[in-house]
C-alpha cells in the first residue's frame, strides 16, 4: 500500500515552494522572503557552508548547523571562546571570532577541532566574512571594517564602516554587506567603503549576515530570528513614511518708491505628482491667475499680471497644494546599469544642452570632467565619480547670488543651486543627462514655515530612469550620509520645479520669481514663504 504522508525530501519541496509563492507578492530589496527562529536565545554569528547556516550564540557558548529550509539544527559544536561573534566559511573552515579574546578561530566544522588561531586588531569585534581570500571583520568600538590575511591576521586594508554600530557582515561574491545595529540598517559596500545600497534590517537588533549565493540571510539578536532577504527584484524603488499636509506657498512683492512699479510679472512653479508627491484634489490660488504657461522644459507656472503698484503697496498671491508625501528610496545595482546608448534620444537631446550657469565647454569643466570620469563608461559609476568629485572640491557656503559652475570650482565654495550647477555640468559634459528640481520644505514640525528652500539633482540612469542626487546634502565624511544622498528623497518635501535653466519665465530660480519694469528708482522686497500644516483625512 503506497503511503499519502510527505517524505522528508517532499516536506522541504513543499515548504520551499509555499515560501516561494509568498515571496512573489514582495518587490524590493530588503523584503523578507522566509524567516527560521533561531536555535539559541543571543545569536551573534551567521556563515553559510553550501549546505547549512552556521550560527553563533553568545549566551549557550555554541555553534549550531541548522537547515535553512526547516530550521532543524543537523550539528552543535562548543563556541571556541566564550564570547562568539561572527562566523565565516571558506569553503572548508569556520571562522569565529571572540569579543573577549579578540582572537579568530579556524575550526575544522565536522569534529569542531580548532586548527588555527590569529588575532583580531579590532577592540570591539563583531562581523566576520570571507571573501575568497581574505577575512573581513568589523569593530562596532572604532567604526572600522579590517580585511585581514589568514595565515597571521595582518591587516591589509581598512576603510570607515558605513555607520557607527556594525554588527554583521557577508560577501556575495563581488559587494561586502555589512548590518547596523545603530540605525538598524544593512548596507552593501564595496571592497574600498563606498556605500551602494541601504535597506532596512527585519527587526531592530540585525547581527550577523551570510550569503547564500543568490540571497541574503541576517540573524536578529532581539528576534531570534534568521531572516532570509530580496536584494534583487525588478521594482526599482519603496516608498514609506506617508505624510499628509496643506502647503501654502506666498509671494508677496512691497514697493517702498519711490517710483512706481509699471508692470509686474508673478510665476508660481505648479507642482505635479511625482514617486514622492501626489496632490489631493485641485490647487487652490489667491487671487486667481491672469493665465498659465509653460516654459520649455515643460514646467507649467501660474502667471500673474499687475500693472501701476504705487508707493506703500504690497502685491500678494498664494498657491494652497493638498498633497501626500513620502519617503522614497531607490535601489540601484551598479551591474543591472545599461549604457550610456540606452538612454533614450529625446531625453538626450533635451537634457545635455549648455546653459549659462554650467559652460560645460569651458577648460575648468572639461579638465574637471576628466578627472572625475577617466574612462568610466557606466552611468552608474559616472554618475558617481562625478559626485565624488563635487564634494571633494565644494564645501558648503550660503553667501548669496548664484554663480557658475567654473567659478564655484575654482572658488571651492557654494550654495545647493550652486552644487547643482557643478553636478549637472560635469554630467552633461560627460555625455550623461542632468537637470534640476526644486522644492519647499518642512522643517521638524509637521506645522512648520520655511523661506529657506532647497534645490537638488536628477540624473537619468537606464533602465532606472531619473535618480535623485543630491551633491549638497551628500557633503558629509559618513559614507552613509553620501549614499543618502542617491537615489533617496525625504516625506519633508514638495517638488514644485523640474528645469534646465534659462527658463523664459523662471530664469535659474525655482519655486517662484517675479519681473517688474518701473518708473523710475524702485526699491522692493521680495518675500517667498512656505507654510506646512497636517491634513486631517476624513475617515
Amino acid at each position: 500500500m503506497l503511503s499519502t504522508e510527505p517524505t522528508g525530501g517532499t516536506m522541504r519541496y513543499l515548504l520551499l515552494s509555499m515560501f516561494l509563492v509568498a515571496t512573489t507578492i514582495m518587490a524590493v530589496p530588503g523584503d523578507v522572503e522566509y524567516k527560521l527562529p533561531t536555535p539559541g536565545p543571543c545569536p551573534t554569528g551567521l556563515a553559510f557552508d553550501g549546505t547549512y547556516l552556521w550560527v553563533a550564540d553568545r549566551k549557550t557558548d555554541t555553534l549550531y548547523a541548522i537547515d535553512p529550509v526547516t530550521g532543524e539544527v543537523n550539528k552543535v559544536i562548543p563556541s571556541p571562546g566564550y564570547w562568539p561573534m561572527g562566523l565565516a566559511f571558506d569553503g572548508r573552515y569556520l571562522w569565529n571570532v571572540d569579543l573577549d579574546d579578540r582572537l579568530v578561530y579556524k575550526i575544522e566544522p565536522n569534529s569542531g577541532t580548532i586548527e588555527d588561531v590569529i588575532y583580531c586588531p579590532c577592540v570591539y569585534p563583531q562581523g566576520l566574512t570571507y571573501d575568497g581570500t581574505y577575512l573581513w571583520v568589523s569593530d562596532s568600538k572604532t567604526d572600522m571594517i579590517y580585511k585581514l590575511d589568514t595565515k597571521d591576521g595582518t591587516v591589509l586594508t581598512s576603510f570607515v564602516a558605513p555607520a557607527s554600530a556594525s554588527t554583521g557582515l557577508a560577501f556575495d561574491g563581488k559587494y561586502l554587506w555589512v548590518s547596523d545595529h545603530g540605525r538598524d540598517e544593512i548596507y552593501m559596500v564595496t571592497k574600498d567603503g563606498e556605500v551602494l545600497l541601504i535597506i532596512a534590517s527585519p527587526f531592530h537588533y540585525p547581527y550577523g549576515m551570510a550569503f547564500d549565493g543568490k540571497q541574503l540571510w541576517s540573524v536578529d539578536y532581539a528576534a531570534d530570528t534568521i531572516y532570509r532577504i530580496r536584494v534583487a527584484d525588478d521594482e526599482y524603488y519603496s516608498v514609506s513614511d506617508e505624510k499628509y499636509a496643506i502647503v501654502e506657498y506666498t509671494q508677496e512683492l512691497r514697493n517702498y518708491g519711490p517710483g512706481m512699479v509699471r508692470q509686474l510679472d508673478f510665476y508660481l512653479a505648479i507642482p505635479e505628482n511625482r514617486v514622492n508627491q501626489k496632490l489631493l484634489g485641485e490647487l487652490e490660488f489667491n487671487p486667481y491667475p491672469t493665465d498659465f504657461v509653460t516654459d520649455r522644459w515643460g514646467q507649467r507656472f501660474a502667471h500673474y499680471r499687475f500693472t501701476n503698484v504705487k508707493v506703500a503697496q504690497s502685491i500678494k498671491v498664494s498657491m494652497k497644494v493638498r498633497v501626500k508625501t513620502c519617503d522614497v528610496r531607490y535601489y540601484i545595482l551598479p551591474d543591472r546599469v545599461g549604457s550610456l546608448s540606452d538612454i533614450p534620444r529625446e531625453i538626450k537631446r533635451k537634457w545635455l544642452v549648455d546653459g549659462s550657469k554650467y559652460q560645460i565647454h569651458n577648460p575648468i569643466i572639461q579638465k574637471a570632467v576628466k578627472e572625475a570620469v577617466g574612462d568610466e563608461r557606466n552611468p552608474y559609476w559616472m554618475m558617481r565619480k562625478i559626485f565624488k568629485y563635487v564634494i571633494d572640491h565644494v564645501d558648503y557656503e550660503l553667501a548669496g547670488g548664484w554663480e557658475p559652475a567654473p567659478v564655484v570650482l575654482q572658488r571651492g565654495k557654494g550654495s545647493c543651486s550652486e552644487y547643482s550647477f557643478v553636478f549637472i555640468a560635469l554630467c552633461r559634459a560627460a555625455g550623461l543627462p542632468a537637470r534640476y528640481v526644486g522644492a519647499v520644505t518642512r522643517r521638524e514640525e509637521d506645522s512648520s514655515w520655511d523661506r529657506v528652500f532647497h534645490r537638488w539633482t536628477e540624473v537619468y540612469i537606464p533602465p532606472y530612469g531619473w535618480i535623485p542626487v543630491d551633491p549638497s546634502g551628500g557633503d558629509t565624511p559618513s559614507p552613509r550620509g553620501q549614499a543618502n544622498a542617491i537615489g533617496h528623497i525625504r516625506n519633508c518635501y514638495l517638488i514644485t520645479t523640474v528645469g534646465g535653466g534659462d527658463s523664459e519665465y523662471l530664469g535659474w530660480s525655482y519655486n517662484s520669481t517675479a519681473k517688474l519694469k518701473s518708473y523710475g528708482k524702485c526699491e522692493v522686497e521680495l518675500e517667498k514663504v512656505a507654510e506646512w500644516e497636517p491634513l486631517k483625512l476624513q475617515p
